[in-house]
């Protein structure tokens, strides 16, 4: 895929990684769309900005309308409640869940058929490390992006036929607001949107950006005794 003959739509784009993928995505001479909950607050000179909250479906179908000609979508969008499984607030695990998995899905079923419209494209999930590994904490979190990691596992194989290539990217803590309370290594957000755009440009089916991602990857084929040597 040539990223300056792409018309990109990123979600999240107002701030973190969504802005620098937006950034980048201009600088290689992609149209962008660049949408966020509050549009006020993007100001990336030569993006369009798009109201959009992922987990309000009319306003999903309404983003969809305006940007008929996107020929790749990066579902960046998050949240991060820093909500427990067993004691976290139900409220707080439902609008993971609605964002990470149900939001994702959303955005998917209303511009796959644009893309493949368009003659087929590109889609990026951006997902994580704890798509792969749980830490024991902040469960919520890590159990939607597992399912995000099954949605995007899903949608590849059922998209693939229409010239739709699916694409996933697993990173660990990086440099955002997200993880501003946090003391541990972080990568730069900057690096990791470059290296999310070379992947889509190569057509790589799993962009894995870190040495933490790289080193559960490996982990995965050893179960839970690689994983979680403290069970044993």
């Amino acid at each position: 895929m040539k990223i300056s003959e792409q018309v990109a739509f990123v979600t999240g784009a107002n701030r973190g990684l969504g802005r620098y993928l937006t950034l980048e995505l201009l600088s290689r001479g992609a149209k962008v769309y660049a949408a966020a909950r509050n549009p006020e607050s993007l100001d990336i000179p030569g993006a369009i900005p798009v109201k959009l909250d992922i987990t309000n479906p009319q306003e999903v179908i309404e983003a969809a309308k305006i940007a008929q000609d996107v020929t790749l979508l990066i579902n960046n969008a998050g949240s991060s409640t820093g909500a427990s499984l067993l004691e976290g607030d139900l409220d707080q695990i439902h609008l993971e869940f609605n964002t990470h998995f149900l939001g994702t899905l959303s955005m998917v079923r209303s511009f796959a058929p644009l893309m493949t419209k368009n003659g087929g494209g590109s889609i990026l999930n951006i997902l994580s490390v704890l798509s792969w590994y749980s830490s024991g904490t902040v469960g919520a979190y890590t159990a939607a992006k597992a399912a995000e990691w099954a949605l995007t596992n899903d949608l590849r194989l059922n998209l693939h036929s229409q010239n739709i290539r699916v694409a996933g990217l697993h990173v660990g803590f990086m440099e955002t607001d997200m993880t501003s309370g946090l003391e541990v290594p972080k990568v730069n957000p900057l690096d990791v949107a470059k290296t999310a755009i070379n992947g889509i440009e190569s057509d790589v089916f799993e962009i894995i950006v870190d040495d933490a991602s790289r080193q559960v990857q490996a982990g995965l084929a050893g179960g839970v005794a690689a994983l979680y040597p403290q069970l044993s």
